[in-house]
């Protein structure tokens, strides 16, 4: 497996890059179809007397999903380490749930006549919150929240490709992914979603159905 080390605001020294091959060893034990570990070291340093922290993001990529996770510490060794950890722990999930789906299958069924996902809630999107983050009493700012003005509620903003999938496809990336959530196009009902993590292996669904933007609305 090839491994790619950069850093951004910080140098790589040849301690780091030794330590981070030797870490990508156990992760090439685990996932035997990867082909290469992208290692991104970012540096931050803050003016409001926040001590300054690095974010080491791991990217695995090979015949299968992209898994991805990442960690911050004051010291990259101790991020690499944790960061490492992650991404083990999300791989060994996904093993676990792909053996347990073919020995015990239960819970979520697809029906792929209709597209419908059994055993998985889905429920429509809050209008009030999407109402509340559109006329901005949700805030949302970028990435140079340091430099604004303190609010309760934080939003920041990220934009990805749009990927068409099915439900229980969007359920494995986020599995990978290591996240609560992960957003995608269903690809049976070309409607935006979101799936999420519940309790144990318990999943939600939410969906936008709108049939028309509100500007298309008004004029007609």
């Amino acid at each position: 497996m090839e491994t790619s080390i950069t850093g951004v605001g910080v140098g790589i020294t040849d301690r780091f890059r030794t330590v981070a091959e030797e870490k990508s060893t156990r992760i090439e034990t685990l996932a035997s179809r990867a082909q290469r570990l992208d290692v991104k070291v970012t540096h931050r340093a803050y003016h409001n007397g926040r001590m300054d922290d690095e974010t080491v993001e791991l990217t695995l990529t090979g015949k299968g999903p992209i898994v991805r996770a990442e960690a911050t510490d004051g010291d990259k060794f101790v991020a690499l380490d944790l960061a490492v950890d992650k991404l083990a722990e999300q791989l060994r999930r996904a093993k676990d749930k792909r053996v347990d789906a073919r020995n015990h299958p239960r819970g979520a069924k697809l029906d792929k006549g209709t597209g419908s996902l059994a055993g998985i809630d889905v429920e429509p999107a809050s209008v009030e919150v999407l109402r509340a983050v559109a006329t901005g009493e949700i805030p949302i700012i970028g990435e140079t929240a340091d430099d604004e003005e303190y609010t309760p509620v934080v939003i920041r903003t990220k934009e990805f490709g749009a990927e068409w999938m099915t439900v229980e496809e969007a359920v494995d990336r986020m599995e990978l992914v290591g996240h609560d959530f992960f957003l995608f196009i269903n690809a049976r009902t070309d409607h935006p979603s979101v799936v999420y993590r519940r309790k144990g292996w318990d999943y939600g669904v939410i969906s936008l159905t709108a049939a028309a933007p509100p500007e298309a609305e008004l004029a007609s």
